[in-house]
């Protein structure tokens, strides 16, 4: 794989963003429950737990690939 600008070659940086985001929205989305709960909305507040676990899925998902790369040299040299 290529490595860019950043030592990350694409796949690893994409993974890496993505895990990211999955994490910051999962930490976004408590404060949702909170705010659903707090109106009386137990059917969103648990509409976005399952977005939450979701995304917390991906962030699993995105930690194992980083470590499969991690060990291989596929991932370029910031990844060693």
């Amino acid at each position: 794989m290529a490595t860019g600008e950043t030592g990350f070659d694409d796949v690893s940086f994409n993974l890496i963003s993505l895990q990211y985001h999955s994490l910051k929205a999962g930490h976004d989305y408590g404060q949702y429950v909170r705010d659903a709960r707090n109106a009386g909305r137990d059917d969103i507040a648990e509409f976005f737990e399952q977005v939450m676990a979701q995304d917390s899925e991906r962030a699993e998902k995105c930690h194992a690939f980083l470590g499969d790369l991690t060990a291989s040299s596929e991932s370029g040299p910031a990844m060693s």
